[in-house]
């Protein structure tokens, strides 16, 4: 009688090697992801249609809204929609995130020879692609309404660039919440996060709110990252005397990488701990 041999592959101990291993696992993962992504209607009407109907938004209001410092409403309106887009994505996150784990999705994956930090790399992957997608849609519908960029390609590269930093930042908070709060929990995602859009310079001026709200509206994350998109862009509404105003580019580096900091660590614990 013969008995078979199953070889586990042993975690790599090098520093070096298990960040090839997450990166390797975290490459399978995430076209996985994207896989399902595009066996799946519903997501893909989803981003399609939401950055066509917040441009709809744009034509809308836009004649009766007045721009502090001068300029056309859809020309400020359009990074913040870009912004608002992106915060917008961390539902999408979360929902996945949530339903993996609830369908036992997360569990196979845990009990599999592959990198912990791997899945989560994977899924960061997976929505960094579709938020991809889904600003190239926006930004052609904001070109086709008259939206311009004013400062050059490069310019508007960068500004792109930064947006897409922030929603990768803000996969690892949702990765975190998906995998802390249920399915029924994570449908209400909207209204938390709809006056979080609403509270910054996506819609209106800091300066021309309440002294109170302009403060929290200017050092409000999403704020930082749609003041230097139109800095970057040539698009009006960059105004402000105070530090957070005066220091958008900067701040939409930092607050990225200070909620990476924060959020991607608890995120790979909690997937770790899952049983816990």
């Amino acid at each position: 009688m013969t008995t078979a041999m199953i070889t586990v592959p042993l975690r790599p101990v090098h520093p070096v090697d298990r960040l090839r291993w997450a990166l390797e696992d975290g490459w399978v993962v995430g076209r996985a992801n994207l896989v399902n992504w595009v066996r799946n209607p519903g997501l893909i009407v989803h981003c399609l249609m939401f950055p066509i109907m917040t441009v709809v938004f744009g034509f809308v209001f836009g004649s009766a809204m007045v721009v502090a410092g001068g300029g056309a409403y859809r020309e400020f309106l359009m990074p913040g929609l870009f912004g608002q887009t992106m915060m917008f994505g961390l539902i999408t996150t979360t929902m996945v995130t949530s339903s993996s784990a609830a369908k036992g999705v997360t569990d196979r994956f845990r009990t599999m020879p592959m990198s912990q930090a791997g899945v989560a790399v994977g899924r960061c992957l997976a929505d960094l692609v579709t938020s991809i997608l889904e600003l190239a849609i926006l930004l052609v519908c904001a070109l086709l309404v008259g939206w311009r960029f004013h400062l050059g390609v490069g310019s508007a590269l960068a500004a792109v660039g930064l947006l897409l930093l922030f929603r990768f930042a803000l996969v690892w908070v949702g990765i975190l919440l998906g995998l802390i709060l249920p399915m029924e929990a994570v449908a209400a995602g909207y209204v938390p996060l709809l006056p979080l859009t609403m509270m910054a310079n996506t819609f209106v001026s800091p300066t021309q709110m309440p002294d109170w709200l302009g403060t929290i509206a200017e050092w409000n994350p999403i704020s930082s990252t749609v003041a230097a998109a139109r800095q970057l862009f040539g698009n009006p509404g960059v105004v402000g005397d105070s530090w957070a105003a005066q220091h958008s580019l900067l701040l939409a580096f930092v607050w990225p990488v200070l909620i990476m900091l924060i959020f991607a660590p608890l995120a790979i614990r909690r997937y770790r701990n899952l049983d816990g």
